[in-house]
């Protein structure tokens, strides 16, 4: 089809009423999926014991929904040209509802875990299509307002999530934090479908690698429950984790010979070929990783041993949005004449700065030490994806553009569930260390041991085996808050490591452009 017949395909901008209510319901269904990533990480600990799991098995809601994400996202191109852009919003978020209900239902961690499978997988199509029929319902000039909204929608997210399940969770039940998307999902699909459903895009018949696709789910399956199951089972000395590893690898090897030979490859690998795409893309997903993982542990943390109700932990971690909410307007009017490439190194090494400021906690940290460094988490935040994501598109021709903003969002979404099963079981493994290390102190030789089980006798008027058992608790917390501290510091570290990547990118510009031509 020639571009002039492409062009005449392309619906005028929606203006009044429609353009209002229109923009409202596709940021009500973005807020939904960004909410949903990050409204569990609070409740983690909850689900876990309701369940009767440990609270790593519960990680698994978060890094599963992950995973099936970041696997559905290479899929919203073919599926567009398939079904449709509207008909497959709009279904995407009826699934949604779906999945939450089923979510909501789960009487056990196999239901929970299989229906947040299915949410995740659904919930790929929603990013990328948000920002599409958002910029279409713009003029070209008004771009940078559109990106700003579906900017600010998805910044919202971190404010509202971890302090809305942990109200939902403490006050009434788990279940709520998925239950509340039925509500919120069929009102935005019914605004979607009523205002967008005569602007549906053309749709065509082209097969799908189904090869790559079952080489993608298998290697991305097996390396996320060898990472998730690693430390339950040893590690390597278990032959599962060793099949797993296996069985990833060569699903991984295969899939990358098979897409780089294939006709229409479900994932185009040649896009690695491009400087700014490999730096780029490498950048923010290891930065990804890092700050994804960090929500998760530290509402964790705070719940577990400094004895946060889930509300109070979700209120500490809240404050991260308001400076990246604040800064997404700004952002849109300067993004067009900055160095992209400064933004994204201030960003880093914000990052870095936050993540050395929680490095210093200890078991006797007060509730301003932990908001502070989430608050100004913010600023970095705002400078994070826009600038990074420009980078990465920056020299793609427009045909290549919605296959890189895929392939990159693939990546970093499951980037994202890697780094969290890394940071837990890293902190586990620091908390064995330093634990091991306190013990060693905790001798009947040892007279300052002797010392603090007198005082503890004393001032508490506890007998010795309680004096005992509450040294014991006090040691665990502290080798705990020794083993977080040191994934913060490694946080930091890493960011401040991968800043040289942004500068072996060349220099970007027309963010605005690029970010259009891949809504089409």
């Amino acid at each position: 089809m020639s571009s002039q017949a492409q062009t005449s395909l392309v619906p005028a901008p929606l203006t009044g009423g429609k353009l209002v209510m229109g923009s409202f319901a596709v940021a009500l269904a973005t807020f939904m999926n960004v909410l949903d990533s990050s409204i569990a990480n609070v409740a983690i600990p909850t689900i876990s014991g309701n369940l009767g799991v440990s609270v790593d098995e519960g990680t698994w809601v978060i890094t599963l929904f992950a995973a099936a994400n970041a696997v559905a996202i290479p899929l919203t191109g073919w599926l567009t040209q398939r079904v449709g852009q509207i008909r497959l919003f709009v279904g995407a978020i009826l699934l949604f509802v779906l999945s939450s209900w089923l979510c909501g239902m789960a009487p056990n961690l196999t239901v929970l875990l299989g229906a947040r499978i299915l949410q995740g997988a659904v919930a790929g199509p929603l990013i990328p299509l948000s920002q599409a029929i958002l910029l279409s319902s713009y003029p070209k000039e008004k771009s940078g307002a559109a990106l700003a909204l579906w900017a600010m929608t998805a910044t919202v997210g971190p404010i509202a999530g971890p302090a809305l399940g942990g109200w939902l969770t403490d006050s009434y039940s788990w279940s709520l934090i998925f239950y509340i998307n039925v509500p919120v999902g069929l009102f935005a699909a019914a605004v979607t479908w009523a205002i967008y459903r005569d602007r549906e895009t053309p749709t065509y018949k082209l097969p799908i690698d189904l090869v790559g696709l079952a080489s993608l789910i298998t290697w991305v399956a097996s390396l996320q429950i060898m990472l998730d199951k690693g430390k339950d089972l040893d590690w390597f000395n278990s032959p599962v984790i060793i099949t797993l590893g296996i069985v990833a690898l060569l699903s991984f090897l295969f899939f990358v010979i098979w897409e780089l030979t294939e006709a229409r490859p479900i994932i185009d690998l040649h896009l690695f070929k491009g400087r700014n795409f490999l730096a780029g893309t490498v950048a923010i997903s290891v930065a990804y990783a890092v700050f994804f993982a960090n929500l998760v542990v530290l509402p964790q943390w705070m719940q577990q041993y400094l004895a946060y109700p889930a509300v109070n932990a979700g209120l500490v971690t809240a404050p991260l949005g308001i400076f990246a909410v604040l800064l997404a307007p700004v952002l849109g009017k300067i993004l067009p004449r900055s160095e992209l490439r400064v933004l994204a190194t201030l960003s880093f090494l914000g990052f870095a700065g936050v993540f050395f400021m929680r490095s210093n906690y200890t078991t006797g940290v007060d509730t301003y030490t932990l908001v502070l460094p989430t608050l100004l988490q913010g600023i970095p935040t705002g400078l994070f994806f826009v600038p990074l994501t420009a980078i990465i598109l920056s020299g793609q021709p427009p045909e290549k553009i919605p296959a890189a903003a895929g392939l990159s969002n693939f990546a970093r979404v499951f980037c994202g569930a890697v780094g969290t099963s890394l940071a837990t079981t890293g902190w586990n493994n620091r908390a064995v260390l330093h634990h091991a290390r306190l013990v060693e102190q905790a001798s009947p030789d040892n007279p300052l041991y002797g010392a603090a089980l007198q005082s503890i006798q004393s001032t508490m008027g506890f007998t010795p085996e309680q004096a005992v058992a509450y040294f014991a608790r006090s040691l665990d917390a502290q080798a705990n808050m020794l083993g977080l501290n040191d994934t913060f510091w490694i946080s930091g570290v890493i960011f401040i490591a991968i800043v040289p990547l942004i500068w072996l990118t060349r220099p970007a510009k027309g963010m605005a452009s690029n970010a259009a031509a891949a809504a089409h």
